[in-house]
């Protein structure tokens, strides 16, 4: 692995930061390349965020619906956030970001991963989790905040990843990796 990251890696030589949002923040960098040539690659910072796959206990999924201006759709998704600062603990946040969305709160916690939702251009890393053991509170959406959350059968939504008709990528892991951890074949 070591020889493969030696043939592979690119250094960066420059870095210009060209917008610093709330948000996001984009960077210009000139590399060195493997061969010795240099590019140039346009970098999006993100301070990092976590997406929860949140099972009840009878086999149902708590989906949210929310419009996504950059595309400009309604698109369903499950409940996710970004973190609050740098070093805050990816599960606390979780267990927050659940909490406010849809006022669920639960006694189990699995950690499903990590997955970066862009490589090409980004270092947002998004970590998953699987809540079970689901109890019924209040939601407390942020103020710019609009969304609508709904349960669905897991195997439903599972049959919707399939068709395509679930277009989110932290959507579609967290179900297809619940799918797994819950049985598999067995529940679909």
């Amino acid at each position: 692995m070591d020889n493969m990251m030696e043939r592979l890696a690119e250094s960066r030589l420059d870095s210009e930061l060209i917008f610093n949002g709330k948000i996001l923040h984009v960077y210009r960098d000139d590399v060195k390349l493997p061969d010795g040539g240099t590019a140039e690659r346009e970098i999006i910072r993100h301070i990092g965020a976590v997406c929860i796959v949140p099972v009840t206990d009878d086999g149902n999924i708590v989906l949210e619906k929310q419009y996504r201006y950059a595309i400009g759709q309604v698109i369903t998704e499950i409940p996710a956030g970004k973190l609050d600062f740098a070093d805050e603990d990816p599960l606390a946040a979780a267990q927050r970001e659940l909490k406010e969305e849809t006022g669920y709160t639960a006694r189990n916690w699995q950690k499903l991963g990590i997955f970066y939702p862009a490589a090409a251009y980004s270092d947002e890393r998004i970590t998953m989790f699987m809540a079970t053991g689901l109890e019924k509170g209040e939601q407390k959406l942020d103020s710019d905040e609009f969304l609508d959350f709904f349960e669905m059968p897991l195997k439903e939504a599972y049959e919707r990843v399939m068709s395509g008709e679930f277009v989110d990528s932290k959507t579609q892991n967290g179900i297809l990796k619940a799918v797994n951890i819950l049985g598999g074949y067995d529940i679909i």
